[in-house]
């Protein structure tokens, strides 16, 4: 299957629908907008009546066949059973806008054969999907757009395992508006939500694992989002996408298309969050209360931060492998943020423009070129502004900072502080668990040593400031701990070994 079938046929539900007008509903309209929706696929599937557009009061009625459009697939290697028409139902506006709404069910089963001849069984089904939005063709994708399903239920089997998963209904709702950047750029929102996930994994190779969860909450963001440039550049890629190399020409118009989407965007925020996860082995079971997951990009474009995060509350493990002496040592709560700042995109596009995308060597090397560009004067920094970890015995917090080279794994700077609160019941807690654990001692022992080196903060924690320099010597508190590394000898002089060199021979 060609690469343009395939990214056509996962946008065509949406992607070509022509400007909008409020006018007169009739057959002539519908057969424009069945053109529209075909005119990017290989003429056999065009032709293959697999999309049918008819007059429906005030609005038209869109009809996928996909059966039609998969009878063109190699039976061998894939099959899908219980295909039925996909109906949706498009209003033009006045604004130019169309108003598409759905209500339909899935149930298909199938196997796909890999390369090697291995197949994978699966199942999907839906038993109700509702929607409804307003799309632009303009951009040609949904201004706002609103959508519910119930009872999912996936399943998918092969020679190394089985995944079956259920959901009991998904809710997400899409929104847009004009940014305050203009240029006829877009900010969009998205929330939603998965209620009751429940998935059981096995194999061969080991017993089944069952995952469960009352919910999956997401909620995502991006401000000043080129939305027509995005679109110019996907329908080229559809155009030019059996082509094994771009014409000098082509080149030209796809860094014209690029230029113009740049920056991309102004910010991306994203966080996903799974309540009540239980996971179940035969070895025993954990779980949260709340397992969550952010990631968000910002800043000027040639300033940009990434930044991506995990957090965890009210976890439990319950396992033999676990001894029960060791419970009051496991975390009942982590939240970890990570972020890589100072990136410059800006000098990143320059380079980037520099492409000559009609030779595949060249292009591959100034992409490497362009890619150096992304950190200031080759500084690679990595900030830890979060770390904490609380248990029934210890609770602590870390903040810092790692800075070193792209090109070079030796030339590299740590900053970091580690606040310990109650710190004198770890070390009780660590010595009593020493008396059946004989290895502990050296555990206690060690932070004995850390609590010697420790300040104290005006709120009770015990503080270490470590610094770790370039010439790796390392310090706490302001106290040196350790000296700078030994230089390397200059390349073909031979180390001293600390031996005398033998006389000269007397003539």
């Amino acid at each position: 299957m060609r690469l343009k079938l395939v990214t056509t046929t996962s946008l065509v539900a949406l992607s070509l629908f022509g400007a909008a007008h409020g006018a007169e509903i009739n057959q002539d309209g519908a057969n424009k907008l069945r053109d529209s929706l075909t005119k990017v696929l290989p003429d056999d599937f065009a032709k293959s009546g697999f999309v049918t557009v008819n007059p429906a009061g005030n609005r038209y009625e869109v009809i996928y066949d996909l059966a039609k459009l998969l009878s063109k697939v190699d039976p061998a290697k894939i099959v899908v059973n219980g295909l039925t028409p996909w109906s949706v139902f498009a209003t033009p506006l006045d604004s130019g806008f169309w108003n598409l709404e759905g209500n339909n069910s899935f149930n298909i089963s199938g196997s796909v054969k890999d390369p090697d001849g291995k197949a994978t069984d699966f199942t999907y089904s839906i038993a109700s999907m509702v929607y409804d939005g307003v799309f632009d063709p303009a951009i040609a994708y949904l201004r706002s757009g609103n959508f519910k399903a119930s009872d999912i239920r996936i399943t998918s089997k092969s020679d190394m395992d089985q995944v079956d998963a259920t959901f009991a209904g998904m809710n997400y709702r899409l929104d847009s508006t004009d940014s305050a950047n203009g240029n006829g750029r877009l900010d969009f929102k998205a929330n939603g939500s998965l209620s009751a996930l429940s998935e059981t994994v096995t194999s061969p190779q080991m017993p089944p694992v069952n995952i469960k969860a009352d919910s999956i909450d997401f909620d995502a963001d991006v401000a000043s989002l080129p939305a027509k440039e995005i679109r110019d550049i996907v329908f080229f890629i559809l155009e030019h996408a059996d082509e094994k190399e771009l014409s000098r020409e082509d080149g030209e118009k796809l860094k014209s298309v690029l230029k113009a989407s740049f920056p991309l965007f102004s910010s991306i925020n994203e966080t996903i969050t799974a309540n009540n996860l239980t996971v179940g082995t035969a070895a025993g079971s954990g779980g949260a209360k709340a397992l969550g997951y952010n990631f968000s990009v910002d800043g000027p474009s040639d300033a940009v931060r990434f930044a991506f995060g995990m957090n965890a509350a009210g976890v439990t493990l319950d396992s033999p492998v676990v001894p029960a002496s060791y419970h009051a040592f496991l975390p009942k709560s982590i939240d970890m943020q990570i972020a890589v700042p100072d990136m410059d995109f800006a000098a990143f596009g320059d380079e980037f423009m520099k492409i000559d995308f009609s030779s595949g060597n060249n292009s591959e090397e100034s992409g490497k070129q362009a890619a150096e560009k992304l950190f200031h004067d080759g500084v690679v920094v990595v900030d830890l502004p979060k770390f904490t970890a609380v248990s029934d015995v210890y609770d602590i917090d870390v903040t810092g900072k790692l800075q070193g080279r792209v090109d070079t794994q030796k030339d590299y700077s740590v900053q970091a502080s580690v606040l310990a609160r109650d710190l004198d019941k770890s070390i009780a807690a660590i010595q009593e668990l020493a008396k059946s654990d004989p290895n502990l001692q050296q555990v206690s022992f060690g932070m004995m040593m850390a609590k010697g080196f420790a300040k104290t903060d005006p709120d009770g924690r015990s503080r270490w400031d470590i610094s770790v320099a370039g010439d790796g010597s390392v310090a706490i508190n302001g106290q040196q701990i350790k000296g700078p590394d030994a230089e390397e000898p200059d390349q073909g002089q031979e180390p001293d070994q600390g031996q005398d060199t033998a006389p000269p021979k007397q003539p």
